[in-house]
């Protein structure tokens, strides 16, 4: 169908759309995609959906977390050992800390230098 007061409309394919809101594109990124302008994905979210892209953005991203948390725990079963650490450390409050006791109540100091990379 053409557009009898300018050029045809663009496709925008909403499984393709919903798929790069999900891996959090921004608009910009799918106005390139779609080869179209950013207006463009304004006006189609409004029409597709009643609502801002920002709004679809919000709500499908999630899906795209959803989908990562089951890769990562996928990983994590199969013995990926970083996943399991990873995953240790921001599940279950775990950490690589070292607690050091001192014998006495003198006050020490802890001197860190940093050596610049030879160029």
């Amino acid at each position: 169908m053409t557009n009898k007061n300018g050029r045809p409309p663009i496709g925008i394919d909403k499984e393709s759309f919903e798929g790069l809101c999900e891996i959090q594109c921004t608009q910009e990124d799918i106005a390139r995609f779609f080869k179209c302008s950013v207006d463009t994905i304004t006006r189609w979210c409004k029409k597709t959906y009643g609502c801002t892209f920002a709004d679809i953005l919000a709500q499908k991203k999630e899906v795209g977390k959803m989908s990562l948390r089951r890769m990562q725990w996928k990983a994590a079963e199969s013995g990926n050992v970083t996943m399991l650490i990873w995953l240790g450390k921001n599940m279950l409050e775990q950490s690589d800390s070292t607690n050091v006791t001192l014998n006495n109540d003198k006050p020490f100091e802890i001197n860190v230098n940093v050596l610049e990379q030879q160029k």
